[in-house]
């Protein structure tokens, strides 16, 4: 088969599993990339190709070129990634026999602390918004259901106003893998939602929508927070997937167990969870620091 309909089938099959757009595109281009180089390794025009001449010699020697350029490993990571998910699904369809990939290894990454914000930088946030007017309650809406709930930003905009249901405190998320969660709201949340509402004359199905009435994209979200950061002067660069750090952070700074944080994230494994009690441990391994005397005295000449 040749590499473009194989894509086209690939692509198509992404779709009807509910990935988002933003997942297929970066999918597509990290798949086109490979080919054309695998095109080029193999002396035949990118149109010819067809999938079943890809071997694990040219995968490995893609991973080779890239490295050589200087690729961030988390980047060929996701690179490789797509190229499993691909021929995986070839191998599923028995388009090819062989999986290419099943035996290249994956890039060692160094495992980074996720940013989170200070609860002080919270409030100031919070304490940015203006709730004059719809756009303005909406915004509260964003904030209270990012930092609460710890949502996903695609989860939030995903939201329509049947998954509500404001007197139990709970609203039903479709998260990643399309696998459904029911999270809990803080009071804070419940008032804003009803408040927006209140405000709202359509019937749109979609809780939040954009200033012409459609439903918001994770952009606009990013844009959102983009300028509260910006009317507080927030010395630091804040996305919304940090809300949801800081909601995971501040749970277990509170003594709530892992198990339950990895329930209310909506982590299919403990080990996607457990990255947060390092954050924890170096958070008090900085207030020692900062406020034992013991443990400043190193940083102290004494006296003779």
């Amino acid at each position: 088969m040749l590499v473009d309909e194989a894509l086209n089938l690939f692509v198509g099959y992404q779709y009807s599993q509910n990935r988002s757009e933003y997942t297929v595109v970066a999918y597509q281009t990290d798949l086109n990339q490979f080919f054309r180089f695998a095109a080029s390794e193999l002396g035949q025009e990118p149109e010819n190709l067809t999938v079943d001449r890809v071997d694990i010699y040219v995968v490995r020697s893609f991973l080779g070129t890239l490295s050589d350029h200087g690729l961030a490993r988390k980047s060929m990571a996701r690179k490789l990634a797509a190229l499993r998910s691909f021929f995986k699904f070839l191998c599923h369809k028995e388009i090819i026999r062989n999986n290419p990939v099943q035996r290249v290894a994956s890039p060692k990454l160094g495992r980074k602390l996720p940013h989170f914000l200070y609860l002080d930088q919270i409030e100031k946030l919070l304490g940015a918004l203006e709730e004059k007017d719809l756009l303005g309650c909406r915004d509260k809406v964003i904030l209270e259901l990012l930092y609460g709930s710890g949502l996903r930003v695609s989860e939030l905009v995903g939201l329509n106003r049947q998954n509500l249901d404001l007197d139990s405190g709970l609203i039903r998320v479709l998260g990643k893998g399309s696998k459904e969660r029911v999270v809990p709201v803080t009071s804070y949340a419940i008032q804003a939602i009803k408040t927006y509402l209140r405000m709202r004359a359509d019937h749109n199905q979609a809780l939040l929508l954009n200033y012409q009435g459609s439903r918001l994209s994770e952009r606009s979200v990013r844009r959102i927070l983009d300028k509260l950061v910006a009317k507080i002067s927030l010395d630091q660069h804040i996305n919304p997937h940090m809300l949801r750090h800081s909601f995971a952070t501040h749970l277990l700074d509170g003594g709530a167990d892992l198990r339950s944080v990895q329930e209310l994230l909506g982590h299919k494994k403990l080990s996607s969870t457990q990255i947060y009690t390092h954050l924890t441990r170096e958070r008090l391994k900085e207030v020692f620091t900062q406020a034992h005397p013991r443990a400043r005295s190193s940083n102290r000449k004494t006296s003779p």
